[in-house]
């Protein structure tokens, strides 16, 4: 028994049409299921905020009574630090001067973190840097996270601080 061509090309369309349709089908429903509805997605916020940030009052609180649970690092440049910092923070800075960014020096700045953390690797690590809406502490957590390495961030920065 010999197919025509004619049928064969029909079969083909066919069963690719089909696969398309349960292929689409498929994925929409494992997408669906995966979506988060708002009150998954707050709760997913809130955790996150409170792990990453660090409550100012909390830390003041601590300070006044001697806790060394944790090690402040300032993110501004070293030049900035000399001048003036929170008392017992180290610095770390994410600038090698107040004009020229050293984002792209992950290298020293990941090493950095490294040799702190293996000297203290019981202490909480709290970085911050200018003010609330800088993004300087996000930045460097990020590219912190991206070498497994995981700080938290204060709520605010010097400029609220002082």
């Amino acid at each position: 028994m010999r197919l025509s061509k004619k049928f064969v090309f029909r079969f083909l369309f066919l069963v690719i049409i089909l696969s398309a349709i349960v292929g689409s089908l498929s994925t929409f429903t494992i997408l669906k299921f995966q979506e988060k509805n708002s009150d998954e997605l707050v709760k997913d916020y809130y955790f996150s905020e409170n792990s990453v940030q660090v409550s100012p009052h909390h830390i003041r609180k601590g300070m006044a009574k001697g806790d060394d649970s944790f090690i402040l690092v300032d993110l501004r440049s070293e030049e900035e630090y000399l001048e003036e910092h929170i008392v017992g923070a180290v610095n770390i800075p994410a600038y090698k001067s107040r004009y020229k960014s050293a984002y792209e020096d992950v290298e020293r700045i990941v090493n950095s973190f490294e040799n702190l953390i293996e000297e203290n690797p019981e202490k909480d690590i709290i970085i911050y840097c200018y003010s609330i809406p800088c993004m300087t502490g996000s930045k460097i957590g990020k590219m912190l996270v991206e070498h497994d390495i995981y700080v938290q961030k204060l709520g605010i920065g010097w400029n609220e601080w002082r």
